[in-house]
């Protein structure tokens, strides 16, 4: 691919991202605050209710190797539980980097599950306090500087094109 049309592949993307960001807080502002029920817990944005879920992570330009140590330790801790639902999760977990930047130098990371467990916690800080208790502030300070952004998104399969 030539120059320009790497960098325009580029600004695509980075639009593309940007435009689709900016639609979903567009979305979620416009939409009225129900009020919450009494006496229940928030519900985690990582209990994913879709056949699969999608998360992208913009992580800033100077914290790629700090996030792929963090990434590397999530896939360790859910190998390592001794949790069935752990290694389910690890099983349909996938972590892709798109090739080309992001905004302002940044780099994106795209967290695909396919299938989701069903009533189980993907909270990355969740899964780490249970693989490394001893190191879990200090691996959450480091994944939390680490992102620009985070959107999370719950699929839901409309068509299956191997079938």
């Amino acid at each position: 691919m030539s120059s320009s049309a790497s960098s325009l592949a580029t600004r695509g993307l980075t639009c593309a991202i940007a435009g689709l960001l900016s639609a979903t807080s567009a979305f979620a502002q416009a939409a009225p605050a129900a009020p919450a029920p009494k006496a229940t817990l928030a519900k985690s944005a990582y209990m994913f209710t879709g056949d699969a879920a999608l998360t992208v992570n913009v992580v800033k330009a100077d914290k790629t190797a700090d996030f792929e140590k963090i990434v590397g330790q999530l896939q360790e801790a859910l190998q390592k539980s001794a949790r069935p639902e752990r290694a389910q999760q690890a099983a349909s977990w996938k972590v892709y980097k798109a090739s080309e930047p992001g905004p302002s130098g940044s780099s994106i990371y795209v967290f695909l599950i396919d299938p989701v467990v069903a009533d189980t916690d993907y909270t990355p800080s969740a899964i780490l306090a249970e693989g490394f208790p001893d190191d879990v502030r200090p691996l959450y300070k480091a994944l939390s500087d680490s992102l620009a952004s985070l959107t999370i998104f719950n699929l839901t399969l409309v068509s299956d094109f191997s079938k």
